[in-house]
């Protein structure tokens, strides 16, 4: 087993060293504007999955995964001799779709401010379908208090000269 931080701190270097080779080393005509944005592996530490954005349409994503594709010996001999484990670990690149998923939320997000809108504008006209104030408040319980004492006693005077 290796250790939960060793492996943080390889993922972290791999993420390094990916990003450095992809701006200096790599010549690729296809490799468009690109940022590598994190790496994972594995806790046996053969496979590292680089998570990587591009800026551009989806020819300029097709290009880059293409080059990246094609630069992946030399990226995984360069972060294999810069780690110095005994195996090198295979690299997958994926593309991360982050900015698609932050245009989804913030589209959700002006549809729910949209519909509280509505929903603040049909309250505004709306009125109460009973009584404005239909729970009986602590002055009215001591008028209704005072009103079930003064029946109560007159009951009692009533029955009293019947008998």
């Amino acid at each position: 087993m290796t250790d939960a931080a060793k492996v943080r701190r390889h993922a972290e270097r791999v993420r390094e060293l990916v990003a450095s080779v992809v701006r200096s080393q790599i010549k690729d005509p296809r490799l468009g504007m690109i940022t590598i944005t994190d790496a994972r592996i594995t806790a046996d530490l053969r496979d590292a999955t680089v998570f990587y954005t591009v800026l551009g349409d989806a020819a300029a994503q097709a290009g880059t995964a293409a080059a990246l594709d094609s630069a992946k010996g030399m990226l995984r001999s360069t972060v294999g001799k810069a780690l110095g484990l005994r195996h090198s670990p295979t690299l997958t690149f994926v593309l991360d779709d982050v900015q698609d998923q932050v245009k989804h939320i913030d589209d959700l997000l002006a549809a729910a401010r949209n519909a509280d809108a509505e929903v603040q504008r049909l309250a505004a006209r709306a009125q109460y379908a009973g009584e404005p104030q239909p729970y009986r408040l602590d002055a009215d319980e001591d008028e209704a208090d005072e009103a079930e004492t003064a029946e109560a006693g007159t009951d009692e005077t009533r029955g009293g000269e019947r008998r």
